[in-house]
């Protein structure tokens, strides 16, 4: 090339296709999944058992109410397993975390009509008027969050690529069929049991009148624990960026690295290459995040790992020689770039853009204040910050699941938001001359803490047994999930009522 316009010309014509010259194939090789059936045993075991806890613990708390949506979740599962196999839905692991949040929304839609009705019942109903009351009230709450993520959902798969697009699909599934299995099967399934003699208040709990609990008196503590928080990962970034470590743990699938092919003397399972193989590899390049796959009717394997030097690809080498008798010239190893694309970085970032301005509009309609969106897409931008900061001091791998992780978070920050928000908007429908707006908005929080607090745990029950018993590509995006959730569950109480508070009374002051 003899200047930038003509590098720049010639960029253009290969983008536009008009290149005349035919592509010839050098070489192509049929390659085995990366999970591999161990993984996928053990995250079904990990789903069994994360439900099972759910199932008792919904059944402890809420009683026959709660017998009535573990059913209706069974259907659930049944009905998402089905669907995804009708659509022929390709399930990865951003996919995982749509249905991992999708099932959290299912069982929050549930919570939400639950505490409704013994708040029904505690104020003198009958079983029967407090469940349809109960399902009544908390129509809007159910449909406000489920629709905000529904919209957000769909923008991803519009605008998204690659794997945001299977966190996209596989999400909207699911919302699609929680708010059907929470407004029609557990209705009709709860209203069975108690057509059945169940009728009794004491097999649905009573809730009595709460004193409110004054949130808003430690706002500021709240903000500025945050503000700390968050300014903590920015600066972590930067002296991990500028102490040459790069600003966080980027994986392969973001920097590129190295790939080694290894043809071996036998034919090796995954189980064995992660257990006999990938030990060895990480101890010669000191790369904790090796992926391998086979390359399916041969014994050859790919090993993926950070990029390695010429003295370490020979000591890798040498270590496959010595350790598994493999013949040397049969290694090859060859750079690789970055799975993850910049056009799908660019494309993740629009579509999350698109979609917080989509849902800010949603809420703003929905609420008649542009306050109550305003608030809540700040809390949601609070979330990803803090998760942020926990992948830059722990170093944790910023991989292909990463932005699945993000969006999750996203979602499940918003519903979490709606929930109070829409207690808010009720009870300044019947607010008193002599109820403060403080006082108002901690009444709301605290009538809505039950929900907030159950939902958390049924969600990170799931994720945290998934964590202890999946393998390192399920807690890669596992343990970022649970930070979220335990953030999502605190901006929603301490921040986001607050946010609201302050910017009602300031606009009042003036």
């Amino acid at each position: 090339m003899q200047d930038y316009d003509e590098a720049e010309n010639l960029a253009a014509t290969i983008r536009i296709g008009s290149l005349s010259l035919e592509l010839e194939e050098l070489r192509s090789n049929v390659v085995g999944a990366k999970l591999g059936q161990e993984a996928i045993a053990t995250s079904l075991k990990a789903g069994a058992i994360g439900f099972g806890i759910v199932a008792v613990f919904m059944i402890a708390v809420y009683l026959v109410p709660g017998l009535a949506s573990v059913l209706a979740l069974c259907l659930y599962v049944a009905l998402e397993l089905v669907l995804l196999s009708a659509f022929e839905v390709t399930l990865t692991l951003p996919g995982i975390a749509g249905i991992i949040l999708s099932i959290g929304m299912a069982v929050d839609a549930n919570v939400i009509i639950f505490t409704r009705i013994k708040e029904e019942i505690g104020v003198g109903k009958t079983v029967k008027s407090a469940i349809k009351t109960g399902f009544s009230k908390a129509l809007s709450a159910i449909i406000d969050g489920n629709v905000t993520t529904l919209i957000a959902a769909v923008v991803l798969f519009w605008r998204g690529s690659g794997t945001v697009k299977g966190f996209a699909s596989t999400l909207a599934l699911g919302i699609v069929l929680s708010m059907f299995t929470a407004l029609f099967v557990t209705k009709a399934i709860l209203s069975a049991l108690y057509n059945l003699g169940l009728d009794d208040p004491k097999f649905y709990g009573v809730s009595k009148e709460k004193k409110a609990i004054n949130f808003l008196g430690k706002k500021n503590l709240c903000f500025i624990i945050s503000c700390v928080v968050i300014v903590a990962g920015w600066v972590m970034m930067g002296v991990h960026g500028a102490g040459g470590d790069g600003v966080l743990n980027y994986s392969m699938e973001f920097k590129g690295g190295t790939s080694t092919n290894v043809t071996f003397n036998e034919d090796m399972s995954l189980e064995d290459i992660s257990s006999k193989v990938v030990p060895v590899v990480t101890k010669v390049t000191g790369d904790a995040e090796v992926q391998t796959q086979k390359v399916t009717g041969t014994n050859e394997v790919i090993i993926k790992t950070k990029t390695l030097s010429v003295e370490q690809r020979q000591a890798l080498n040498d270590a496959l020689v010595e350790n598994f008798g493999v013949e040397e010239d049969k290694i090859t190893a060859e750079s690789i770039s970055g799975a993850v694309s910049n056009e799908m970085k660019r494309d993740a970032i629009a579509a999350v853009i698109i979609a917080t301005i989509c849902m800010l509009i949603y809420i703003w309609f929905r609420f008649k204040d542009i306050r109550f969106a305003t608030s809540a897409v700040l809390a949601l931008l609070h979330d990803v910050l803090v998760v942020l900061t926990f992948y830059a001091a722990a170093r944790w791998s910023v991989g292909s699941t990463f932005i699945a992780c993000m969006l999750t978070i996203v979602g499940y920050s918003i519903n979490a938001t709606i929930v109070i928000f829409d207690r808010v908007r009720e009870n300044l429908k019947v607010k008193t001359n002599k109820q403060s707006l403080a006082d108002l908005v901690n009444l709301s929080i605290t009538q809505t803490f039950t929900r907030s607090i159950n939902t958390s745990l049924t969600t990170v029950v799931m994720v945290i047994v998934l964590f202890i018993m999946g393998v390192s590509s399920v807690r890669e995006f596992a343990l970022p999930l649970i930070v979220g959730i335990v953030c999502g569950t605190y901006s929603s109480v301490c921040i986001t009522g607050a946010l609201w508070y302050v910017m009602t009374t300031h606009k009042k002051e003036k």
